[in-house]
């Protein structure tokens, strides 16, 4: 069927899932269990028995699994994944839309985008942003981006997965977001294994260390948020005053960090890395403004050093990055 052309209602919808990791099978059960008639691929076949024995229909190829739906959703490791598996069945792609729920890059997100074009068919690209168990349930929501007509058409069967917040036409759109998120979520699990190694260093265990760590992480949401203008806001002005936190007093924080780390035996990159933004800001003459400043050597890490007090700021007016 080409849904383009006989649309369905979101109870009786048919949805392909290709890909049976704990992601693609969450997103199966969830299908099956509002209604929706299900077909399923997987390299490895095997993952699909549960599925099939709660209702859903086993593809014997990639090929049968796209043209028993209208909606196909692709939970691989990345586009590469999806090359691999649909090369072979690009002749059933007309008139279907893809949902890329794996993870790559924006760019190869837009390469898949026309590809897929190429074929006839129309494409999403979908950032999950909750873990397998959390699927469906009131917590979990769903970035996406491409053609916004493609987006309303299949929004309420989307909408079973998680909370659809679509962010524009840009295929690359949901992928940048999805990145952006887990830069957040990975370095933030990455400061807070360094932070029990930390404490364990003196004995404190980590069942008593990261109850306390994890509050400070709770916290940093509420301090962000406090006074009369956001830190966001003051970013897309250019503003960086330093009233509070400034780049010095950061800066020397961290180089304690460093130290103690060092004399601790651990590994020293995570708080080099951010050891070197606070320097990088110094270095440019921009000790005393907010801690936000540090954002000028993430956006061009390699602008030269000039003299300090020089000229006027070339950090870029407000709202623009550095250049």
């Amino acid at each position: 069927m080409n849904e383009r052309q006989h649309p369905t209602t979101a109870q009786d919808s048919p949805v392909t899932v290709i890909g049976l990791g704990p992601m693609g099978r969450a997103m199966a059960r969830v299908l099956l269990a509002a209604g929706h008639p299900v077909t399923v691929w997987n390299r490895t076949p095997g993952r699909a028995d549960e599925l099939v024995a709660a209702g859903a229909v086993r593809a014997a190829t990639p090929g049968g699994a796209v043209a028993a739906s209208g909606l196909v959703l692709l939970s691989l490791t990345d586009h590469r994944a999806m090359y691999e598996v649909l090369d072979g069945a690009t002749g059933a792609l007309a008139g279907r839309t893809l949902a890329n729920l794996g993870s790559d890059t924006p760019e190869r997100s837009r390469e898949a985008a026309a590809w897929a074009a190429g074929h006839g068919a129309d494409f999403l690209t979908g950032g999950v942003m909750v873990p397998a168990p959390m699927v469906g349930t009131p917590a979990a929501h769903v970035y996406y981006s491409g053609d916004p007509g493609v987006m309303d058409r299949h929004r309420p069967v989307l909408a079973r997965l998680g909370v659809p917040k679509y962010l524009g036409e840009d295929p690359g759109l949901a992928q940048l977001m999805y990145q952006a998120q887990l830069a957040v979520f990975l370095s933030t699990l990455s400061a807070l294994m360094h932070a029990t190694a930390m404490l364990g260093g003196a004995g404190v265990r980590a069942a008593e260390a990261l109850p306390e760590l994890l509050a400070s992480a709770d916290a940093i949401g509420a301090i962000l948020r406090a006074g009369e203008r956001t830190p966001g806001a003051a970013l897309d002005a250019g503003e960086h005053p330093g009233h509070l936190s400034t780049v010095t007093m950061m800066g020397a924080t961290a180089d304690h960090i460093v130290d103690t780390s060092a004399a601790l035996g651990l590994d020293l990159a995570l708080p080099r890395a951010v050891q070197g933004h606070y320097r990088h800001a110094i270095d440019h003459g921009h000790g005393g403004d907010n801690w936000t400043r540090i954002i000028d050597g993430i956006r061009a890490p390699h602008r030269p050093v000039g003299p300090r007090g020089a000229g006027p700021d070339r950090s870029g007016g407000p709202g623009q990055p550095c250049r």
